[in-house]
């Protein structure tokens, strides 16, 4: 593929003027209704933050490799960078630093396609941190700092970093759009559906926006939007699309959960405002931990038995 290809191609020209446009028209429609309901101003000041985003995404996914997948490690490492600071322990130098190798590692595995030596990453990692009380001759909060520096090395490196895995693939940056447009669709339905009509909320002590109808809703929306983007996956067959609709409504919910447990027992809710209306990075990355290594697999293992 030529450095500019995605530029020239009429596919790529016509997603992102799909989305712009997209994004345009919800905005219109929020704007008018903005104050009817203070929901519908949350959701403006929601979309009003993708006029910001959606270009820089679309432009630096059309960029010649490996500048899509050095974007994706810098994301992965500011998401760490974030976590760290949430749960308090970014003064630790020697852990943060390693986190960030490991996570440049991860990326340069994914570009080389070495699939041998991402999959035992974490474990590599863990045996490189348990050094560090021994280098550092302490033992004072050491299981602390262990566990919340593998925790961050495998949500935001090597879970997450499946998106560069994906990237990699033939096609792979319309791959990881695809995903990543369903992930977010998924959620802003979910969330929008909870507040008007939800009423079960099965995980109430950690997250009262997570509703049963709110993600029954989300399915039925994102199998839609699965299917009519279905022309940006390397195949275009039911199976392949189903599974990434059901992965991005269902999955993308776990990975905002689990940093709701997170949040919860530190009494914290954002670590800083990283867009407008739209919370801080994590809020931005914590669905994808789980929905790039589930689709990542499914994907796999589609293409095998087809």
């Amino acid at each position: 593929m030529s450095p500019h290809a995605l530029w020239s191609d009429p596919v790529y020209r016509e997603t992102a003027g799909l989305i712009i446009g997209f994004i345009a028209l919800v905005g219109v429609c929020l704007f008018a209704l903005r104050k009817q309901n203070p929901h519908f101003n949350a959701a403006f000041a929601s979309v009003k933050s993708w006029f910001f985003v959606a270009p820089i995404l679309l432009f630096v996914f059309a960029l010649p490799s490996p500048w899509p997948l050095v974007f994706l490690v810098f994301v992965g490492i500011f998401s760490a960078k974030t976590f760290f600071q949430m749960v308090g322990i970014y003064h630790r130098s020697w852990f943060v630093w390693a986190t960030y190798f490991f996570m440049v590692a991860l990326g340069l595995a994914a570009y080389k396609h070495f699939g041998s030596a991402y999959d035992i990453a974490p474990m590599a990692f863990l045996g490189l941190i348990s050094l560090i009380p021994l280098l550092r001759n302490s033992s004072t909060h050491m299981v602390q700092y262990m566990a919340l520096s593998l925790m961050a090395c495998i949500f935001f490196g090597w879970s997450f970093m499946h998106m560069g895995r994906l990237l990699m693939m033939d096609k792979g940056v319309y791959l990881v759009l695809y995903l990543y447009i369903l992930t977010e669709f998924s959620e802003s339905v979910s969330l929008s559906t909870s507040k008007l009509i939800g009423r079960i909320k099965p995980f109430s002590k950690i997250s009262s926006r997570v509703t049963v109808e709110g993600v029954l809703l989300s399915i039925v929306f994102s199998l839609i939007l699965a299917w009519g983007m279905r022309h940006l996956l390397p195949d275009r067959s039911e199976k392949f699309w189903i599974a990434a609709g059901l992965t991005a409504a269902i999955f993308g919910r776990f990975g905002d959960l689990i940093l709701s447990v997170i949040r919860r027992d530190l009494g914290i809710k954002d670590t800083g405002v990283f867009i407008f209306g739209r919370g801080d990075i994590l809020s931005r990355t914590d669905k994808l931990i789980f929905v790039g290594p589930m689709y990542y697999y499914i994907f796999l293992f589609l293409n095998r038995v087809m």
